[in-house]
C-alpha cells in the first residue's frame, strides 16, 4: 500500500517540505498503531504550472513506486477524492475507486454527471473500498 499525494503548498511557500515529512511519519505511526502498513509515500511538491510528471494525475509517483516496489499497475487499485485520482488511475490502467469522504462528496455532487469516464467504485468511504478491494483479490 502507497499513498500518493500532490502537495503543492510546498511549492506556494505555505508550509515547508519539512512539515509534509512530519505528517507522513505521524500517519504512518497511526497506521502502524491500528495494524496497518505504508510500503511508501510519494509526493509532489510542483504546482501544476510546473509541467513535472509527478503531479497527479501524471503518472511519475507511481512510476517511482513501480521502480521500488515492485508494483504491478494493473493488479493495483488507485482510491481517492478527486476525479483526478481516477484519471491517474486510467492513465496506468489500475483500478479507480472514487470516495465521497475529503473533497469527495463536493466533487461527486458537483462534476460526477460531467466526468468523461466513470470510476469502477464510488463508495461512501474508505473502508468500504478497502473491503472491496480485498473481495476482488
Amino acid at each position: 500500500m502507497v499513498v500518493v499525494t500532490n502537495q503543492s503548498g510546498v511549492a506556494r511557500g505555505y508550509f515547508p517540505e519539512l512539515l509534509l515529512h512530519d505528517v507522513h511519519d505521524r500517519m504512518k505511526r497511526e497506521l502502524a498503531q491500528a495494524s496497518a502498513h505504508l510500503d511508501g509515500v510519494y509526493y509532489c511538491p510542483h504546482q501544476r504550472s510546473d509541467a513535472c510528471d509527478c503531479c497527479k494525475p501524471n503518472p511519475g509517483m507511481l512510476h517511482r513506486a513501480v521502480e521500488d516496489l515492485g508494483i504491478d499497475l494493473k493488479r493495483s487499485f488507485v482510491v481517492g477524492d478527486r476525479y483526478g485520482d481516477m484519471e491517474l488511475a486510467f492513465n496506468v490502467g489500475a483500478k479507480a475507486i472514487f470516495v465521497k469522504t475529503g473533497y469527495g462528496l463536493g466533487d461527486f455532487t458537483w462534476h460526477a454527471q460531467t466526468w468523461p469516464r466513470q470510476p469502477d467504485l464510488i463508495t461512501e468511504d474508505l473502508e468500504t473500498a478497502v473491503d472491496w478491494i480485498l473481495r476482488d483479490k
